[in-house]
């Protein structure tokens, strides 16, 4: 693999409703194998697979950086947290079990945990290896075969996945892959086979695929937008919040869903906290992902880039003021001038009412705003259609709980940021969807639960 920023990569054919049958049936076929074998049988097999990208986790990161533009140190952080999530399910796999319920006179009942079939994953074009592995992998571990579609924009390293799980020893088509933009989608999303949907990216994308799974009153998971609030209290360690900052809003070019894009500082350190966060922000290594000095890498494609670019130019109109960034960059490498790049932006002097600040920008342009109080600023940290994700800067633990208790989000972070440990539910409220990847939490939604009555003596009739 080579970079070619700005150039095209590789071609693949969209699949039609003929492919997207093919590997649904192929998925199902896989599925009455996959499903009755027992956790145990299912545990070995993915460990193998995590075992397998763990071996090549420099190649896969080569690749996925050259497939999204993200930097290398950050595409290897996303390869191994990839593997321990097939690890961690695997673990699981052995451990899913029912209950036994005793009941009057001897009769007693009992609950059995059982697969759904043959299950969609959607991915998004920020983490594509990444949330393959965050969907295939409870799905897996459960008994369920996935036929997953990445991003249009990044997509290769799912088929790269794809034959891993194969050389693990999954059956056949047991997870597929196939190509495609809104159609291929929806050819997904209507098929009568497919028992659940499980979809990553935009709100508007998101109330669609809602619409077409009630349609066969198929479960979904929608992990979607965000427009996340960061609060940093002035008893806070100020080197740790600007670290935490940067972290909330500058992590793969700022196309983060739970990225902390509204960065809520306590008047008293708004001036410091400002000034280090600029200083800091210019500092960050723009440039060839593939080096292993750079921070930052190139955006996704031209729209997005013109996109966010368009922001910066509303905010400024608007009345926000930028202190760092927001401008093209180009790189001194000439094989990498026609990448998407920009220089990490921060505004101040920014309202609540801003576009900027009311939007997901999904890119690196961090929204400074100034609060008084701890009433306040949870006040005006909630009042978002979005739910995704929050975080509290502070030394004063107990006033740390409070709050995160206070915000209306699924994932909270205390005195850090964009921390993604597999072990732990990730998910929104409000607009940022339902369901829960991760953790324990993602069992229920990959599973369904029937309940049996067993009667140990004569059937009580009312006839």
């Amino acid at each position: 693999f080579k970079m070619y920023p700005g150039r095209v990569l590789c071609k693949l054919p969209c699949s039609g409703e003929k492919e997207v049958d093919l590997a649904v049936q192929s998925a199902k076929a896989a599925f009455k194998i996959w499903s009755q074998m027992s956790g145990m049988e299912r545990c070995r097999v993915m460990l193998e697979a995590a075992r397998i990208i763990r071996e090549q986790r420099d190649e896969i990161a080569t690749m996925e950086t050259i497939n999204n533009g993200k930097s290398i140190f950050e595409a290897r952080v996303d390869i191994d947290i990839s593997w321990q999530c097939l690890e961690y399910y695997a673990g699981l796999a052995g451990s899913l079990t029912g209950e036994h319920i005793q009941l009057p006179g001897g009769s007693f009942g009992y609950t059995r945990r059982e697969p759904l079939g043959v299950c969609v994953g959607i991915g998004a074009w920020n983490y594509p290896f990444q949330i393959a592995c965050w969907k295939s992998g409870p799905a897996l571990a459960c008994g369920n075969a996935m036929v997953f579609k990445p991003s249009p924009f990044t997509p290769i390293s799912a088929v790269r996945l794809a034959e891993i799980f194969t050389e693990a020893g999954v059956p056949k088509g047991l997870f597929n892959v196939v190509q495609g933009g809104a159609a291929t989608g929806q050819f997904l999303c209507h098929h009568p086979d497919v028992a659940k949907i499980s979809f990553t990216g935009s709100v508007p994308t998101g109330m669609k695929i809602m619409e077409m799974a009630a349609k066969g009153i198929k479960p979904v998971t929608l992990e979607l937008g965000g427009k996340s609030p960061l609060i940093i209290f002035s008893d806070a360690d100020l080197e740790n919040a600007v670290k935490g900052a940067l972290m909330a809003n500058f992590l793969t070019q700022g196309e983060v869903c739970c990225n902390g894009t509204r960065v809520f500082v306590e008047r008293k350190i708004l001036d410091t906290f400002t000034k280090e966060v600029v200083k800091r922000t210019q500092k960050i290594k723009i440039g060839d992902p593939l080096l292993e000095d750079t921070r930052m890498g190139a955006l996704i494609n031209r729209p997005h880039l013109n996109r966010v670019q368009g922001f910066i130019k509303q905010a400024k109109e608007q009345g926000a003021e930028v202190l760092c960034g927001g401008d093209l960059y180009v790189p001194d490498d000439p094989k990498l001038k026609n990448g998407y790049y920009m220089r990490p932006c921060v505004l101040g002097n920014c309202k609540d009412d801003m576009t900027c600040v009311k939007e997901e920008i999904f890119g690196p342009v961090m929204a400074i705003l100034p609060f008084d109080t701890e009433e306040e600023v949870v006040e005006r940290a909630n009042a978002t259609k979005f739910g995704l994700a929050g975080g509290v800067f502070t030394r004063d633990i107990q006033k740390a709980h409070r709050v995160v208790a206070a915000l209306k989000a699924g994932m909270c972070f205390i005195n850090n940021y964009n921390i993604s440990p597999v072990e732990l539910p990730f998910g929104g409220y409000k607009s940022s969807g339902f369901g829960r990847e991760n953790g324990r939490a993602a069992i229920e939604y990959y599973s369904q639960l029937k309940t049996v009555c067993v009667e140990m003596g004569d059937v009580e009739s009312v006839f």
